[in-house]
């Protein structure tokens, strides 16, 4: 305890990262007040009595509720951020498609920073017509679940003087939050996109805990704690192991002496993306299923009762948590062989002069390397798809089915909210190593 107040003090001191951190938290609360401010032309009432739909374990508003947890329910309030980042996730999971296809993208991937930069431009745009489509879907969905769950809408969806400038606003709220989330990036400290997705998370945990602690025995509550505990440490371990590949370098300040070293190679090296690209493409089966529920047609009146029985957000159905996973497998791999490049790496060791033991620098060592990375995606692979899915059928035995009340934190939360809590105290160790420093 002694020790964290230390810390917490020399943090204080330390002017550049204390303003970090107040930009941070002050731009974090900016987004909370966002997710608070309903969209001009919903109807306040029936919004109350969807939330209060939601808080009693209603099986129609199920869905609404496994996707409004990662906006901190700003979706179930029917804020202006309903959409969170979805959209710009989705712009990024396009473009990052792209890059493996097409050339041009793929050439600014190898030109660096410079490079990334543009990128990330041509995410931005992508996502201003991504959210100007997907806010219509997806404000029509939450209308169909209040009108499952309640029995009355929200707003009048078949009006285009009324959707049209609730998509405006919608539209305006989702590039709002990706402004708010490269502001953090660059005058706070952390990944802001990351923050606000932890931000969104963390927000629901006290509603949760009161409606579990309200709702359910002390048993019940004890097995919910226990859960949560056990997951996060197994999730901790998991995020901070490592393999490490052993590299000589020669040190001529040394007298030739060899210097060991060693590179370290994450088990989990997705981190906490793979699931975010997960939520976000199964989100869209329940949104079209919506659209298609006004069709007369008989094969959409099937694809739609279809897709309300496996693939609800959420389900405990085999078919929803068998394609969550696969999605989380699938998109690990495909990650990681983007942002990890064996043949830059060894190349890179080359180029410092070094070597790992028994391997010749070159194609060998990249062979090397190759191949511990895809053993260590399979297992992180596994472990992302275990946590994220496993948790709901721990959770469903230890409620025994009680509506309304579940975990905490889900897996995928759990997984989201420690990648954001490590990365942030790396970076604020290496911001006081680096303030020791100038000092000296």
């Amino acid at each position: 305890m002694e020790h964290m107040w230390t810390v917490l003090g020399q943090i204080w001191r330390t002017d550049n990262l204390r303003n970090k951190i107040l930009v941070t938290l002050g731009l974090l609360f900016v987004f909370r007040i966002a997710a608070h401010i309903t969209v001009p032309g919903a109807d306040v009432a029936v919004i109350e009595s969807l939330q209060n739909s939601i808080a009693a374990g209603n099986d129609s508003a199920s869905g609404l509720a496994i996707l409004s947890l990662l906006t901190g329910g700003a979706m179930e309030r029917f804020s202006l951020v309903l959409m969170g980042l979805t959209p710009y996730i989705n712009a990024s999971i396009i473009l990052q498609l792209l890059g493996v296809i097409v050339p041009s993208i793929e050439n600014l991937k190898k030109q660096g920073e410079q490079g990334q930069k543009k990128i990330s431009q041509w995410t931005r745009i992508l996502t201003v017509p991504l959210a100007a489509l997907q806010s219509f879907g997806m404000m029509y969905f939450i209308n169909q679940t209040s009108l499952s769950a309640v029995g009355l809408p929200i707003l009048d969806t078949s009006d285009w003087g009324v959707m049209l400038p609730a998509m405006l606003t919608v539209t305006a709220g989702t590039v709002f939050l990706m402004w708010l989330g490269e502001l953090i990036t660059e005058k706070g400290i952390g990944n802001g996109i990351s923050l606000i997705i932890f931000a969104g998370i963390v927000a629901v945990v006290p509603t949760q805990i009161a409606t579990a602690f309200s709702s359910a025995g002390p048993l019940v509550n004890l097995g919910l704690v226990a859960l949560t505990v056990a997951l996060t440490m197994f999730v901790v371990y998991v995020a901070e192991a490592d393999r490490r590949v052993p590299i000589m370098y020669a040190s001529r300040k040394a007298g030739g002496q060899q210097i060991r070293s060693f590179l370290p190679m994450k088990i989990n090296q997705g981190g906490m993306i793979p699931i975010i690209f997960a939520v976000s493409v199964l989100s869209m089966p329940s949104i079209l299923s919506q659209l298609m529920a006004q069709s007369e047609a008989i094969w959409a009146q099937n694809m739609v009762t279809w897709i309300g029985r496996h693939l609800t957000p959420g389900s405990t159905g085999i078919t929803y948590n068998l394609l969550y996973a696969i999605l989380i497998i699938a998109f690990t791999y495909f990650y990681v062989s983007i942002v990890f490049e064996p043949k830059k790496v060894a190349e890179n060791i080359q180029k410092r002069g070094g070597f790992v033991p028994g391997y010749r620098p070159g194609a060998e060592t990249e062979g090397l390397i190759e191949g511990i990375s895809s053993r260590l995606v399979f297992w992180g692979a596994i472990f992302l798809a275990f946590v994220a899915v496993a948790p709901i059928f721990f959770e469903r035995v230890i409620t025994g089915g009680l509506r309304g009340v579940t975990m905490f934190i889900g897996g995928a939360g759990i997984i989201i909210v420690v990648g954001v809590v490590l990365d942030l105290i790396r970076r604020i160790n290496s911001q006081l190593v680096m303030h020791d420093y100038d000092t000296l």
